[in-house]
């Protein structure tokens, strides 16, 4: 078994060996900030309702049709144009961003324009991603490109990002500013993580701290972002601000290790997406990184089909057996596990770190509440 570095462990951590069920259980450091009763849904909920309203108003002020695409793409209404009650996502961006207005003892409200600016980017770049990754479904429906077209999904993409600058911009303060050049830091990183991601798809071999890297730059660095901006648009120095980036980098690992056991053994029912969705796709995720790097008769069997696989003219008729096969490979030589223990390791250093930031004791517990949602969840 390998450990992040790529060498032998024995860590044991704790996952379904079934289809679709939550993964991993959360680690025992955040037990304590559990017995402080924090109802996630409802912190989830309050950043969506605070948020949703700015960020309606702001893509209302695109030309048409990208702000029909746009309202389609959140979900407000179907693809004939009719309202709809859509799933937006998880909303924990925003979550987090008005949660980390309230470290400087701020109301959660200042956090509002950081929570939209970060939404705003995050939907820019799964936009593009579905595009360029040739994904026909997000949140149980089909994607932008292929509803609207491919223009349509870059250009509203560009248009996403753009808004998300104003947005701040037109705030007209230092923290404003101050806030803008972390969302744009961010966004740069995610960017080279996304370009990272698409290499990764045609190399044989890809460590599982390159691995790492591309996803600390595709997930990481955003979460980071949201869960820094609403303390700086609320006047938190630099230091409290990479702490809290910290927590929200670390975090960001843990989501998207999660993110990566259900793009392969995620029920579809629950994550709106194809079954062995990664595995479709080509994508060197932690799972598939790890098996290859550990050694062994399944990890050699692996290496061989995955590299097969690339050359094959008939990838894309491949049946669900054989996908199946892939993926029991996977969890054979170990790659399973070890990115179920991953998400439990970043979790834990996530949660620590808050405690270098002065806070008072409910706004730490939701931090902590929403660190364990990201690694027991099922979508």
């Amino acid at each position: 078994m390998l450990d992040q570095h790529g060498s032998a462990h024995s860590r044991t951590p704790s996952v379904t060996a079934t289809r679709g069920e939550s993964v991993p259980t959360v680690p025992p450091a955040s037990t304590a900030a559990r017995e402080t009763a924090v109802d996630v849904a409802a912190l989830l909920e309050r950043g969506r309702t605070l948020a949703t309203p700015v960020l309606r108003a702001a893509v209302n002020r695109l030309a048409a049709p990208m702000d029909t695409v746009s309202a389609y793409h959140f979900g407000w209404i179907d693809a004939e144009g009719n309202p709809a009650d859509g799933d937006g996502g998880k909303a924990v961006r925003p979550a987090l961003a008005v949660l980390s207005a309230e470290v400087t003892g701020a109301a959660p409200e200042v956090g509002v324009p950081g929570a939209v600016a970060v939404e705003l980017v995050h939907n820019f770049s799964l936009l593009h991603d579905d595009l360029m990754d040739g994904d026909e479904q997000r949140r149980h429906r089909d994607t932008v490109w292929k509803v609207h077209g491919p223009a349509q999904a870059i250009l509203v993409g560009d248009a996403l990002f753009a808004l998300a600058n104003e947005v701040l911009l037109e705030l007209g303060t230092v923290e404003a500013g101050r806030a803008t050049r972390r969302l744009t830091t961010a966004t740069r990183a995610l960017i080279d993580g996304q370009a990272q991601d698409i290499s990764y798809e045609h190399r044989d071999r890809v460590s599982v701290e390159e691995c790492l890297e591309m996803e600390g730059n595709k997930t990481g660095a955003l979460l980071a972002c949201a869960s820094s901006i609403g303390a700086v648009l609320g006047g938190a120095d630099d230091r409290t601000a990479d702490t809290l980036e910290k927590y929200g980098y670390h975090l960001g690992l843990a989501f998207q290790a999660v993110d990566d056991l259900l793009g392969i053994w995620g029920d579809p029912v629950s994550t709106g997406k194809q079954t062995w969705s990664d595995l479709r796709q080509r994508k060197k995720s932690l799972p598939v990184v790890a098996a290859l790097a550990a050694g062994g008769a399944a990890s050699e069997r692996l290496g061989e089909m995955l590299a097969a696989d690339a050359k094959s003219n008939d990838f894309e008729n491949f049946s669900e057996a054989e996908f199946a096969a892939r993926a029991d490979l996977i969890e054979k030589a170990g790659g399973r596990e070890w990115t179920a223990e991953e998400a439990r390791r970043q979790h834990t250093v996530a949660v620590e770190a808050l405690n270098a930031v002065d806070m008072p004791d409910r706004v730490r517990a939701r931090f902590t509440a929403l660190a364990d949602f990201v690694v027991v969840r099922k979508r």
